[in-house]
Order: C-alpha cells, then structure tokens, then sequence
C-alpha cells in the first residue's frame, strides 16, 4: 500500500473570521540598529578626517609641496627678498630636474636648517667651466640671459669641474653677488640635497603666478 504525498497550497482568509498574525513592530530592534549605524558612520567619517590631517600636515609638506620664502637677493632680479614660494618635491626623486630650473637645497646637508635657492646651470655627467665671465658646459658657452651682469669671479669654475651623476651645478641670478656652486664651501650640490623645485610665487600678489 503506497500513500502519495502532494504538495499543498496555503490560501488566505476564506471568510470573515480569520485573519493574518502580524508581528508587532519592536521598536527597541530599530533603536539599536540605527544607533549601531550612527556609530559606524561615525567612526568612518572620523578615520576620513584623521587621514586627511595626516596628509595635509605630514605627508604634502614632506614628500609633495611646500611653502618657502626667499631670504636676500643672490636671486634678483627674478626673484626678491620675502617673497613667499611654493616648491615641489617630486621632480628631483625621479631626476626631472632641467637646466635653468630653480631649486631649494640645504648647502650644508640636510642635518642643517640653512637652505639656498640657486639657478640650476650643470647638470650630471656636465663639465662646467667659466672663462672671461662666460659660461661653458662642455666647452660650449651657454646662452642664458637671466643674468644682466658679467661674472667678475668664477671662484673654482675658472678650472673644469666636471658634475657627477648625482650632482648638480647652481648659480645665483645676481651673480656677482650669489655664494653657489663656485664658492668652495658651498660645491656641487647633490641630488640628496636637494629639497625641490620652485613652480610658483604666491606673495606678493602683485606677482602671483608660476616663474620662469
């Protein structure tokens, strides 16, 4: 004897005395989620911000772009006493560094404070060399025009200084009064030196904008 087994289908009320069970809304469920998801977005929204100050106050000034002001006039006339810059510093990572660029770097090593702003002039593997007020990289002279005056004092350029492949030869606009690469105490400036490169003038107004 064998018994089929078939499936059934639930149907609704059929007359007016039956009626659906509705379970009753439980407001404590509800509160306890929505709280659970306020703190969540709360905390999403806290760690935002924190990574974001983090980005602002130590990696940008560090690794991306940074304020300066120029501090005499060894760069007159492109650039003068007090004006506020912004630097770079990604172009010197990558050796995108181009003759006539201009540089922030720390003279003395990155273990002082002191740092120059200079006219980048020899770049690395260059032979640089100053006779009679001119300037020659690998035996041809140069033609540059950001500085008017002619160079009374070629320091130790009156000899052949050949750059190395991590240095860099600088040179003040206002030659003939800039302390740079020429001046013994200050040399080739090495790529770890570097702090980076000038792209744009935000004081005065008056000049705001990029530099050339």
């Amino acid at each position: 004897m064998s018994t089929d087994f078939k499936e059934t289908e639930i149907q609704g009320p059929t007359n007016e005395n039956q009626f659906e069970y509705e379970e009753p809304y439980n407001a404590v469920n509800t509160v306890t989620k929505n709280s659970k998801s306020n703190m969540k977005g709360f905390l999403s929204d806290l760690i935002f911000y924190a990574v974001l100050i983090f980005v602002c106050i130590y990696i940008l000034p560090n690794y991306v772009i940074q304020r300066t002001i120029v501090e005499g006039s060894s760069m007159a006339e492109t650039l003068q006493d007090g004006e506020h810059l912004y630097v770079e510093k990604i172009s010197y990572r990558f050796n995108a560094i181009d003759r006539f660029d201009i540089i922030v770097f720390y003279p003395y090593g990155r273990d002082h404070d002191d740092y120059y702003v200079k006219r980048v002039i020899g770049l690395p593997g260059e032979t640089v060399q100053i006779i009679d007020g001119k300037i020659y990289i690998n035996g041809e002279i140069l033609e540059e025009d950001y500085s008017k005056d002619e160079i009374r004092d070629p320091g130790r350029a009156a000899q052949p200084i050949h750059l190395a492949e991590d240095e860099y030869f600088v040179m003040g606009d206002n030659r003939n009064i800039s302390k740079d690469s020429r001046d013994g105490d200050i040399g080739n400036v090495k790529k770890k030196n570097i702090g980076g490169r000038v792209i744009f003038r935000i004081l005065p107004f008056s000049k705001f904008g990029t530099i050339d």
